[in-house]
């Protein structure tokens, strides 16, 4: 028996020692083949990049704003502002700079070439600046441009207002990205001389444009950068230096819809005269409707365009459609203008002012009612509302007596029209309520009357003052 064990117990060592010697090499073998940690494809964090090329204008918040959109729905480490612009509209400038005083998220500009004017502005809001080799940041002097877009001398009282005001924004803009206020001031007024301790930047006679290296180097004690935080030859270098080598790049591209929609928002004022004043024309005359389809068009395409920049929701559409759809009830079915038109128009107006407002990145948010919210929007608006009132106080004046007119308003007329001067001047009494265009009868005859815009009740007695084509224009007795 112990003889059997011995034998058995020999034989199960010759099988598990080759067994175990098989799952160690086989499990080496796996570890060896096994990428490490280090070697796994993997992201550290997500960076939000958004370009700022060319000229700076009004428009170009719709694409921060998206960018910063981005940033907040996929909780960016940071954004970084990939510069190479000539400077452009400061109003614009400082609402980039509003924007992002107004998020928590890391922001980093870097200068791809350069930053000049509205660019610097932009820059030192942001925090740490990053410059690539040959960059340069400055120049922020401000120029009134003309209608034809070259730089236009203002009266020098008038450059000097510019000029503190535009040196007082640039020294927040710093102050908010943690620069010299001093610095950002040098770059904007000439006449004055800008050192840190005893050594001059920049003397006094020339406005302060710094190259890559100048921005770097050391100045005060303790010494700090002047400026840039450093020079880094392109984006992945940056992001080693910041602390995110592995980071997702999220870049923000400028899409087709988005450049359609920076072009409309240039002409939004004249987009809301002719709007607000076709339609108003539209209802104050009868016929095919061509001044309500050119008012609505234009109406549609400001919506359009605010809506796509993500200014705008649909529900701004069909606010300002309601305060359309009460004022045509407060003209066609209770004539006057009361409650209903009076509410009307306020809806329109709100609609109009909701889709220019600033509209901050994320989820939903409550509509602030801070006046610096809504004052852009109010003026642009009370702008585009007188605009659309003298519009059609011209067309009112002017348009009746023109041929184009008659046939737009109402039927064409025949070559054969006999000659019906002796028309004017005949009273009749209206057999509807003209409003402003219906019928009237005349001795017996029906005839087709307009007035000159105002309601007429039905059975009031009026006069011809006028032919238009083949209807009358009448006025009350």
């Amino acid at each position: 028996m112990h003889t059997f064990f011995s034998v058995a117990n020999y034989n199960m060592k010759a099988y598990i020692e080759p067994m175990k010697s098989l799952l160690i090499t086989l499990s080496l073998c796996f570890l060896a083949t096994a990428p490490s940690h280090a070697q796994l494809p993997s992201t550290n964090g997500t960076v939000t990049i958004i370009p700022i090329k060319g000229m700076i204008e009004p428009a170009l918040l719709y694409v921060v704003r998206r960018g910063y959109d981005d940033a907040v729905r996929n909780n960016a480490d940071a954004i970084i502002f990939h510069m190479n612009t000539p400077g452009g509209a400061v109003n614009a400038a400082g609402e980039i700079i509003s924007l992002i005083g107004k998020n928590d998220i890391p922001t980093y500009t870097y200068v791809d070439n350069g930053a000049y004017s509205a660019g610097a502005f932009i820059a030192l809001a942001a925090g740490d600046i990053y410059m690539a080799p040959g960059s340069v940041i400055g120049a922020a002097t401000p120029m009134m441009m003309s209608p034809m877009g070259g730089a236009q001398e203002m009266p020098e009282e008038v450059q000097e207002k510019m000029t503190s005001a535009v040196s007082a924004m640039v020294r927040a803009a710093a102050e908010q990205g943690g620069h010299d206020p001093q610095l950002g001031e040098a770059m904007v007024r000439a006449d004055i001389e800008y050192k840190v301790g005893k050594k001059v930047i920049s003397e006094a006679g020339r406005l302060l444009t710094l190259t890559n290296t100048e921005a770097e180097q050391l100045v005060g004690r303790p010494k700090r950068s002047l400026l840039s935080s450093g020079t880094v030859k392109n984006l992945d270098e940056l992001l080693v230096t910041i602390g995110l080598p592995n980071a997702e790049q999220r870049v923000i591209e400028v899409t087709g819809a988005e450049t359609i929609a920076r072009s409309i928002a240039k002409i939004a004022p004249i987009l809301m005269i002719i709007g607000m004043g076709g339609l108003w024309l539209e209802f104050k005359t009868p016929g095919f409707g061509v001044f309500g389809l050119l008012g609505g068009t234009c109406l549609l395409l400001f919506f359009f365009g605010h809506h796509i920049a993500g200014l705008s929701g649909m529900e701004d559409v069909l606010f300002f459609l309601l305060g359309v759809l009460l004022i045509g009830i407060e003209i066609f079915v209770t004539p006057g203008f009361g409650v209903i038109g009076l509410g009307g128009l306020l809806i329109m107006l709100a609609s109009l002012v909701n889709a220019m407002s600033e509209r901050l990145p994320g989820s939903w948010r409550p509509i602030s009612f801070e006046p610096e919210t809504f004052t852009g929007p109010l003026t642009n608006v009370g702008i585009a509302f007188a605009g659309s009132l003298l519009l059609t106080l011209f067309a009112g004046k002017f348009l009746p007596k023109t041929r184009a007119f008659a046939s737009l308003t109402l039927h064409e007329t025949i070559e054969s029209t006999p000659d019906q001067s002796d028309w004017l001047g005949r009273e009749g009494s209206t057999l509807c309520e003209l409003r402003p265009s219906g019928t009237a009868l005349f001795d017996g005859e029906k005839r087709d009357v307009i007035t000159q815009g105002e309601p007429i009740p039905v059975g009031t007695p009026v006069r011809v003052i006028a032919i238009r084509g083949i209807a009358f224009v009448v006025e009350s007795l």
